[in-house]
């Protein structure tokens, strides 16, 4: 569903700030793969994540999705293909619209729009019976302004709107982050709740090892712009948080993962 080919990307070059972000980076994933994605701060994480989303263009390299190529395509382009959730909850929601309103907007994405009433009674079923799914009691709120929503509410309606159009692929970035514990902990499990049961092919940025090992079928490790440990299947069901930092440790020459990460 996703291919990576020896990616790379430098900010900042020819200056005294140069920052070679990804090295010759290559990743593939298969349709339904659910990869979790682990590393220290400036180990490349989020800039893959743009570089798959196209915030910015890599240097060199290729990116295809469900094989076609995509590494030249506009951001605004791969927008339909593409649902991404952010660390901040207020990133992916219109604060001064209605619930029911994101939704529409989200359910529409990649549609023509046209001179109709804005939200259909079926439309309007249909958002009810998702927002039941969520327990959170957001199915009685439909009319309420989402600036209104707590960070944990907020971030939960995200996710849904960016799985509404069951993309092909699923990017979330640290989207829990964010959230008190036990609130992450719900978000979590209505991200696997999700992802389960729409199949969908998903790349979850994470400082927390424990999560990292918990969900998902496949962990990879980043450390300066590249992959520097792969597992799946039954070896990665089997990990330790103590395995992960020792991996790490080992590999970036006894350098200690950072405090983000030993803390979460």
């Amino acid at each position: 569903m996703l291919k990576l080919e020896n990616i790379y990307k430098t900010f900042n070059k020819n200056t005294v700030n140069e920052k070679l972000a990804i090295n010759g980076l290559s990743l593939h994933l298969k349709k339904g793969d659910f990869v979790t994605v682990i590393g220290g701060n400036g180990a490349g994480k989020s800039t893959m994540l743009n570089l798959i989303a196209g915030v910015y263009p890599p240097d060199s390299g290729k990116i295809l999705l469900d094989g076609e190529p995509i590494t030249n395509l506009p951001e605004y382009k791969r927008a339909k293909y593409l649902g991404r959730v952010f660390q901040d909850p207020m990133m992916g929601t219109a604060a001064n619209m209605e619930i029911q309103e994101n939704l529409a907007l989200a359910y529409r994405r990649g549609k023509r729009r046209g001179l109709k009433w804005g939200i259909t009674k079926e439309e309007k079923q249909l958002y009810m019976e998702m927002l039941k799914n969520l327990d959170l009691g957001l199915e009685s709120r439909m009319s309420t302004k989402v600036g209104l929503l707590s960070g944990g509410q907020r971030q939960a309606l995200t996710l849904l709107m960016a799985t509404l159009q069951q993309p092909k692929l699923l990017l979330l970035d640290e989207h829990t982050a964010a959230l008190d514990p036990k609130t992450a902990e719900r978000v979590l499990e209505l991200t696997q709740q999700i992802v389960t049961a729409n199949s969908l092919t998903t790349l979850m940025v994470t400082h927390n090892m424990k999560h990292a090992i918990q969900y998902g079928n496949r962990l990879i490790m980043m450390y300066e712009g590249n992959i520097i440990y792969d597992v799946s299947g039954e070896e990665k069901s089997k990990l330790k948080v103590a395995d992960l930092l020792q991996k790490f440790e080992s590999v970036s020459k006894g350098e200690f993962a950072n405090d983000r990460m030993i803390l979460s």
